[in-house]
């Protein structure tokens, strides 16, 4: 068998295991290495300090595979319906974790599967299957098989399946046969994924500031969200679709095909009010196998908090006090700031009563400031 009928049927069993698209290209230094670098040095990649720690592996693929040759790029459809609209009380939670599975953990599973198929044919081989994790820049290599471009919100675009996909690769030190990259930029004059944007994380096209980015506050930041992005939140308690739902190329894009993307109506959207009910357990036995897991219980409680403070939701009244006696000073400073929003004089006077006994510095801080300053109206 020569090189082009096994790279077809490679790609023929990467989409029986689920993929969408699958494109190849070599490996080799990527195109982007420089804006990566330039990227990290203006500080627009916020707290993920893996990133720099590891920036010199993003330079050749053979980082992640020694003796690497081709690379595999694939992409899997995770759109599936039309999100509900998120009721006072409620957040939305970005359509990627709807589902009641991490997606690493299934598509883990489909690049174990076709790792295996691979060493059935050619046993005397190197593969590896990696899913965002590893220091591989995705987007370039996957522009590079020919599976899209790089659009203005720096996520890749498919002129077939729009964005809403995840992105996987498979990397060999076999020499595959090679597809053509995506030369053209499809986005035109188009600046609505900018526009929407109700944070401006785009300080210019094609350049994300992950530190006023929705899903990096919601996910990756682990400290307080800056009180002045917080209004920007809007009702998101986990990720963003913003700049995704906007985007022209994701009107028509086709339905998923995996059923375990499709959403758990309990997060399309997610009752706030019952998560300040959850210790650390019950959030462990209910999130433990999902990405809503990546920001662990202390985050999920401060975005809520948040969320519930944008909607000046006096129906959480209840729920937030019980989290302004939270054991994470995150979570009561979040509170805090929450109640103050709200602003009835049973939520102000919960406030008062928890500076007496405040035992944190930083969330004594944030209740003497909100107790000082100007509120909505007490009622």
């Amino acid at each position: 068998m020569n090189s082009s009928e096994f790279t077809a049927q490679l790609k023929c069993e990467a989409q029986s295991l689920g993929f969408d698209l699958v494109g190849v290209c070599p490996a080799v230094s990527p195109a982007g290495l420089s804006q990566f670098h330039e990227w990290l040095n203006a500080g627009y990649g916020g707290e993920m300090q893996y990133l720099s720690e590891r920036k010199d592996a993003y330079a050749h693929p053979r980082s992640v595979l020694d003796g690497v040759r081709s690379v595999v790029m694939m992409a899997m459809n995770y759109k599936t319906a039309k999100p509900d609209e998120a009721a006072v009380g409620s957040g939305r939670v970005s359509r990627y974790a709807w589902g009641q599975v991490d997606y690493h953990d299934l598509i883990h599973d489909r690049l174990r599967q076709l790792r295996e198929w691979f060493h059935a044919a050619l046993p005397d081989t190197k593969v590896r299957g990696v899913v965002d994790t590893a220091p591989l820049l995705e987007r370039e290599f996957a522009q590079l098989a020919g599976l899209g471009w790089v659009g203005k919100h720096t996520l890749l675009i498919n002129r077939g399946i729009g964005s809403w996909f995840f992105l996987a690769a498979l990397l060999t030190d076999v020499e595959l046969a090679y597809d053509d990259a995506q030369e053209r930029d499809y986005c035109g004059s188009c600046t609505a994924c900018l526009e929407a944007c109700p944070t401006d994380a785009f300080p210019q096209p094609y350049v994300l500031d992950a530190t006023r980015c929705i899903s990096y506050l919601t996910i990756e930041l682990r400290e307080a969200i800056p009180v002045d992005l917080r209004g920007g939140m809007e009702d998101w308690v986990f990720g963003c679709d913003i700049c995704q739902d906007v985007c022209p190329w994701n009107s028509h894009a086709p339905p998923a095909r995996e059923a375990a993307f499709h959403p758990d109506p309990e997060k399309n959207p997610i009752n706030l009010l019952e998560l300040f009910a959850l210790d650390d357990e019950a959030f462990r036995v209910r999130f433990r196998h999902t990405p809503l897991w990546r920001a662990r219980r202390r985050g999920i409680l401060r975005n809520a908090a948040i969320v519930l403070g944008n909607q000046r939701a006096t129906i959480a009244t209840e729920a937030l006090m019980h989290g302004l006696n939270d054991p994470e000073p995150l979570v009561r400073e979040a509170v805090a700031w929450a109640l103050w929003q709200v602003a009835t004089k049973v939520a102000l006077e919960a406030l008062r009563r928890r500076l007496v006994i405040e035992d944190d510095e930083g969330v004594r801080q944030a209740l003497t400031r909100y107790l000082a300053g100007p509120v909505s109206g007490e009622s």
